[in-house]
C-alpha cells in the first residue's frame, strides 16, 4: 500500500465501482425496514455552488448511515428545471431555455458524481421533461372536476419588467426580487387551487410532526393564520347596499368612526367615477407595497368617498375613506375602523383629523390617552351602551348573538392563508391544461390530449412568452369545435409540490405515481432542505399530498417525516469603494490576507495589484457579494473526501458554516494521517486474531477508547444529527491511535480493530477513502455494504478510573484507584500519597470529603 494519499486516484476507483456495481440501485423489498432520504433537488443554474454542496453531503451521510443500519435505503436526485433564470440566460446568451438546462444539468449532474452522492441515478427526473409535467397537468384537471381549481379576476403584484406576477414574498421593498423594477398592482385572470379548503387541515396536522423544528411550525401556523371573528355588514347610506366586513374584535365594534375600503373595491371605483383626485388616488395605489412589513411601516393615505356607512347596531352614520393600506385580496376589501384601539387606524386619524372613540379601558384602571397611542389590549367595555361593564370576552359573545339574531353577522373562523394562485406569465413552465371555447366557457384538456407540450425550440425576444406570441400554438379543437389553449404556464412551486412523490416510481407510465411502490416508500423519512423553504415550498408540499390522498393515490397524511433545516454557508467578503462610495466586490481566493498569533484579520490587499481592500466580515456565499468558492476548485485541490470532511466537521447542520480555507487545509491533514496510519498498519503482515481475555491495561485502554467512540458517534449520527462532534471523536480515537506503539499481536490486533473502526465510522462522511482503505485493511466485501459497528459495553467498563484529591479544593494530586473502589479505600490512598502528605504536615485535618469516582477532598485547619 502506497504510503502517500492520493485523492484523485481513490476517488476515481471508488466511483468506477459503485457505478459498475449500480451499488444505490434501489427497489421496494418488503423482508427490510425502509428509509427514503431526501434532499431537496437543485435549480441547474449551471454550477453547484457550496449551500449544495452542503446540502447534499448532509442527505448523503445520513443515507449511508441508514444503509449500513440494515435498511432498504432509497435516495434520489432530480432537477426543478422551470423557472425565469432559465429564460434570463436564454436572452442573455441567445440560446433557448431548454438547451441552456439541458447542458447545466449534465454538468452539475458530473459534479454531484464526483462528490460521491449515493443517488439512484434511474430514478432521476427532470420537472421540464414531459413525462414529468404531463401528470401534473392531469392532476390538475382532475382537480378542477372536483370543483379544486378556478379561475377569477384577481389583483396581483405585477412585474412589468419579467411580466409576471410575483407571490407576496417576492416583493422585496417594493421591488421585484429578480428584476428590481417597481412592482404594481394589477388585475388579470389566474387560475387558483382551493388551498383554503384544506387550511383547518394543514394547521391540525402539524401537531403530527413532532420531528420538524418548532421554528418551522410556527412559520406555517402563522402564514394559515386561523382567527375566530364576527363577520358582519354595514348598510350603505341611502342605497341600501351591504358592506361587508371581518373582525376578530367585535368588542370593538362600538368604537367604529370611520369605514376603509381599497382602491380597488367597488364603492371607491364607483365613487371615482367623476372624480379626478379619487382616481389619481386609485392609480398611486397600484404601486402600493403588500408585504405585510411593508404595509405596516408604510405611510397610511386615504381619501373620503363622499357616503356613509350605517352602523349595524347603534345606526349612526360613519363615514367611507378609500385607504391604501387596505387590499382588495384580501377579506371583503373593507375593515371597520376602530382609531382608539387599532395602532393602523390610530395613525390614519390622527393623519385626517378622524373622531377617535375609546370603548375599551384596562381591567386595572390604568390611566390611558387614545389621543396619544391606540390602547389595544382587551378589557372592559365603556361608552358601549347595553354592553358597557362586560369584558372583551363576554361582549365578543354578546355582540356576535345580537348581530346574529338581528341578521346581521355571525361567527366566522377566518384565515390569513389564500387560494394558491398558480398561473404565471411567463413562457419556460408547464403549459396550464385549460382551454377556452367560442361561447367563452373553459373546460380541461382532455385525458388523452395530455401532455400539453411546452415547444423547446423557440427564440426569446425578452417581452413575450413565444407561447402567447405565437397565435397558431393556441389553436386547437375540443369536441370538434375550435377553442383556444391557456398560454400562461404554471408556478414552478407546482413540479417541486409533488416531485418527492414522483421519486417512487419515476418511470411508471400509466399514472401519476405507482400507489403500491408510493406507499411503500412514503413519507419521506428524512427531508433536508434550506429554511427560505419554511413556507411556501414546505406548505404546498403538504396541501399536495392531502390533494393525492384524497384522489387515492397515497395512504399517509403528511409527505415528510422528519425535517432537517441546514444552515448557511458564510464565507469572508472584502470590497473597495469608489469615489462614488459604490462598493466592489472582490473574490476571497483573489485576497491576501496577514493574520496575528490569534488569527485575526491584520490586513488584505488584491493579489492582482497589491493594493488594499476592505474587510466587510462574513456573510452568506452570493454573486452579488462575489464571495462564493467554487466547489470545483476545492474537489481539483483535495479531493472530495476533503470537502465533505470539512462542510460535516465545522459546524452543526442546522447552523451557518463559516468557510476557512485552513480549516480545508485540516480536513486534508486529518485524512492524510488517517491514509498513513492504516498504511503503516497493514505493511507489518497479517494481523492475528483479538483474544479479549489476555489484553494488557494499554491494550484495553485502547480498545475501550474505540468502543466508546462506536457509542458516542453512533449517537450523534443517528438521534442528534451531530456531525461535527461524531467527526471531533473520530478525530480524538485517531490521536489515541498515533501515540499507541504495541506490535505484539494482540497489541496489533487492537490496533486492527481500531483502525477499521474509524474507517467505518468515517464511511458515510468521507466514503472514497473509506472503500479504499477498507479493502487494504484485508476485508473482501465492499465497506458500502458492511454493517454499522456495535459498541462492546463490556469493553467500556473500566478497571480503574482518575480521581482528584484536593486540600482544602485546590489539587494537590490526581490517583488511579479501582473502578469500585469505596469511600474507605479512596481516603486511605489520598492521605497515603506523597504529594498530599505534604499539605498536610502541621495542619488538623478537619474532613474528608469523597465523591466516588470523581475526587476526595480534604479539609484543614
Amino acid at each position: 500500500m502506497d504510503e502517500n494519499y492520493n485523492p484523485k486516484t481513490v476517488e476515481e476507483e471508488a466511483r468506477s465501482f459503485w457505478e459498475q456495481h449500480q451499488s444505490f440501485k434501489v427497489t421496494e423489498d418488503l423482508t427490510k425496514e425502509k428509509y427514503y432520504c431526501l434532499s431537496m433537488f437543485p435549480y441547474p443554474s449551471g454550477k453547484l455552488h457550496m449551500g449544495h454542496v452542503r446540502n447534499y453531503s448532509i442527505g448523503d451521510v445520513i443515507s449511508r448511515y441508514q444503509r449500513m443500519q440494515g435498511k432498504n435505503v432509497m435516495q434520489p436526485m432530480g432537477w426543478d428545471a422551470f423557472g425565469l433564470p432559465a429564460e434570463n440566460a436564454a436572452i442573455k446568451n441567445n440560446v433557448a431555455p431548454a438547451k441552456w438546462t439541458y447542458e447545466n444539468i449534465e454538468y452539475m449532474k458530473n459534479q454531484l458524481k464526483q462528490l460521491g452522492f449515493g443517488y439512484d441515478w434511474n430514478r432521476e427526473l427532470a420537472t421540464c421533461r414531459p413525462e414529468y409535467y404531463q401528470w401534473e397537468q392531469w392532476f390538475f384537471t382532475k382537480l378542477y372536476e372536483k370543483g379544486l381549481v378556478y379561475k377569477k379576476n384577481s389583483t396581483v403584484n405585477w412585474d412589468p419588467v419579467d411580466q409576471t406576477v410575483l407571490a407576496n414574498e417576492q416583493v422585496v421593498d417594493g421591488r421585484g426580487w429578480r428584476s428590481g423594477a417597481p412592482v404594481e398592482q394589477k388585475e388579470i385572470p389566474q387560475w387558483f387551487i382551493k388551498i383554503t379548503d384544506y387550511a383547518e387541515e394543514l394547521l391540525n396536522d402539524l401537531d403530527q410532526l413532532d420531528d420538524w423544528p418548532e421554528q418551522v411550525k410556527t412559520m406555517q401556523r402563522n402564514w394559515i393564520g386561523r382567527s375566530e371573528g364576527v363577520e358582519l355588514s354595514f348598510k350603505v347610506a341611502n342605497t341600501g347596499e351591504d358592506l361587508s366586513v371581518y373582525t376578530t374584535r367585535p368588542d370593538t365594534l362600538m368604537g367604529v368612526t370611520f369605514v376603509a375600503v381599497a382602491a380597488q373595491h367597488p364603492l371607491t371605483l364607483g365613487a371615482a367615477a367623476n372624480n379626478a383626485e379619487l382616481s389619481a388616488f386609485i392609480e398611486s395605489c397600484k404601486n402600493t407595497k403588500v408585504a405585510e412589513a411593508d404595509m405596516a411601516t408604510m405611510e397610511k393615505k386615504g381619501m373620503p368617498l363622499g357616503i356613509n356607512a350605517v352602523h349595524p347596531i347603534t345606526g349612526e352614520e360613519v363615514p367611507v375613506w378609500t385607504a391604501n393600506f387596505v387590499l382588495m385580496g384580501y377579506g371583503t376589501g373593507a375593515l371597520m375602523s376602530v382609531p382608539a384601539h387599532d395602532e393602523r387606524d390610530h395613525e390614519f386619524a390622527i393623519k385626517y383629523g378622524l373622531p377617535i372613540k375609546q370603548v375599551i379601558s384596562p381591567k386595572d384602571d390604568a390611566e390611558i390617552d387614545i389621543q396619544e397611542a391606540a390602547y389595544t389590549n382587551k378589557g372592559l367595555l365603556v361608552s358601549s351602551g347595553e354592553f358597557t361593564g362586560l369584558t372583551s370576552e363576554e361582549a365578543f359573545e354578546a355582540i356576535a348573538a345580537k348581530l346574529s339574531s338581528e341578521g346581521k353577522g355571525q361567527k366566522r373562523v377566518n384565515y390569513r392563508l389564500r387560494d394558491w394562485g398558480v398561473s404565471r406569465q411567463r413562457y419556460w413552465g408547464a403549459p396550464i391544461p385549460m382551454m377556452t371555447l367560442e361561447d367563452g366557457s373553459e373546460a380541461p384538456v382532455p385525458a388523452d390530449q395530455l401532455p400539453v407540450i411546452l415547444p423547446e425550440d423557440v427564440e426569446m425576444d425578452g417581452v413575450r412568452s413565444p407561447i402567447k406570441a405565437d397565435p397558431e400554438w393556441a389553436k386547437t379543437t375540443f369536441n370538434g369545435q375550435p377553442a383556444t389553449r391557456e398560454t400562461d404556464t404554471f408556478d414552478t412551486f407546482m413540479e417541486s409540490s409533488w416531485y418527492y412523490a414522483r421519486y417512487c416510481s419515476p418511470n411508471y407510465q400509466e399514472g401519476m405515481v405507482d400507489s403500491e411502490a408510493a406507499n411503500y416508500w412514503l413519507p419521506v423519512d428524512q427531508y433536508i432542505g434550506g429554511i427560505e423553504h419554511a413556507i411556501l415550498h414546505l406548505l404546498y408540499a403538504r396541501f399536495f399530498h392531502k390533494l393525492l390522498r384524497d384522489v387515492g393515490l397515497v395512504k399517509s397524511d403528511e409527505p415528510f417525516k422528519r425535517l432537517l433545516c441546514q444552515g448557511m454557508v458564510l464565507a469572508d467578503t472584502y470590497y473597495r469603494e469608489d469615489e462614488n462610495g459604490g462598493k466592489h466586490w472582490f473574490s476571497p481566493q483573489d485576497v491576501v490576507v496577514e493574520r496575528d498569533e490569534k488569527g485575526a484579520l491584520t490586513s488584505a490587499c488584491l493579489s492582482t495589484d497589491g493594493h488594499p481592500v476592505l474587510h466587510a466580515g462574513m456573510s452568506k456565499m452570493s454573486k452579488s457579494k462575489n464571495n462564493g468558492i467554487d466547489p470545483q476548485t476545492i474537489i481539483d485541490r483535495y479531493g472530495a473526501d476533503t470537502v465533505r470532511l470539512f462542510i460535516m466537521f465545522a459546524a452543526p447542520p442546522e447552523q451557518s458554516l463559516e468557510w476557512s480555507d485552513s480549516a480545508v487545509e485540516g480536513s486534508h491533514r486529518f485524512l492524510k494521517r488517517l491514509w498513513k496510519a492504516v498504511a503503516t498498519h497493514t505493511a507489518g503482515g497479517t494481523t492475528p486474531g483479538l483474544d479479549i481475555s489476555s489484553l494488557t491495561a494499554a491494550q484495553k485502554d485502547l480498545r475501550r477508547k474505540t468502543h466508546e467512540t462506536i457509542s458516542k458517534v453512533s449517537d450523534d449520527v443517528s438521534r442528534r444529527l451531530t456531525f461535527n462532534t461524531a467527526i471531533a471523536a473520530v478525530m480524538e480515537l485517531m490521536n489515541l491511535v498515533s501515540k499507541y506503539d504495541d506490535q505484539s499481536d494482540q497489541g496489533r490486533a487492537v490496533m486492527q480493530e481500531a483502525l477499521e473502526t474509524a474507517v467505518l465510522l468515517l464511511a458515510p462522511i468521507t466514503p472514497h477513502i473509506a472503500h479504499t482503505l477498507w479493502q487494504q485493511l484485508g476485508h473482501t466485501d465492499p465497506v458500502i455494504n458492511v454493517s454499522w459497528p456495535v459498541a462492546d459495553t463490556s469493553a467500556m467498563v473500566r478497571s480503574s478510573i482518575e480521581v482528584v484529591v484536593q486540600v482544602n479544593g485546590k489539587v494537590r494530586a490526581r490517583l488511579e484507584v479501582a473502578a469500585d473502589a469505596d469511600k474507605e479505600t479512596m481516603e486511605k490512598l489520598a492521605m497515603a500519597d506523597v504529594n498530599v502528605q505534604r499539605f498536610l504536615e502541621g495542619v488538623t485535618v478537619r474532613k474528608v470529603i469523597v465523591v466516588p469516582g470523581k475526587l476526595i477532598n480534604i479539609v484543614v485547619s
